[in-house]
């Protein structure tokens, strides 16, 4: 019986072109070429991965290489030695030194928490 913990994988000598989806943690260690969209989970991005695809996950952490956007509704790490060519919009992001990274970052709110609430129309005002 498989330990239900352990994240499905994608090995080294495995190409995929297309659409990759689902509910469960993923890591990818060979080619995908596309899009990678994991509503509520974690997708870890291998030394050995070349991905060129856009991702969506819960969490996301790149050691390999990546071209494309990066969504993530919690974290996105990039570890030393990976590349990463794309924009990134995620609640946090952490960078290691020695981590390659071209493009831009939107570090976004949820539930309109941030200081863009702030800036609304004031209310109450005393003129």
């Amino acid at each position: 019986m498989a330990v239900e913990n352990t994240p499905a994988r994608i090995g080294k000598t495995v190409v995929i072109r297309g659409e990759v989806k689902g509910s469960e943690d993923l890591t990818v260690d060979g080619r995908v070429e596309g899009t990678v969209s994991l509503s509520e989970s974690r997708l870890t991005i291998g030394p050995n991965a070349n991905v060129a695809a856009d991702l969506s996950a819960k969490d996301i952490l790149v050691l390999g290489q990546v071209v494309g956007n990066i969504v993530a509704t919690g974290r996105v790490e990039l570890r030393s030695g990976c590349l990463v060519e794309g924009d990134i919009r995620a609640l946090r992001l952490a960078v290691e030194d020695n981590a390659v990274f071209r493009g831009k970052v939107d570090l976004t709110q949820a539930g309109s928490k941030g200081p863009d609430a702030v800036s609304g129309p004031s209310v109450g005002g005393n003129s």
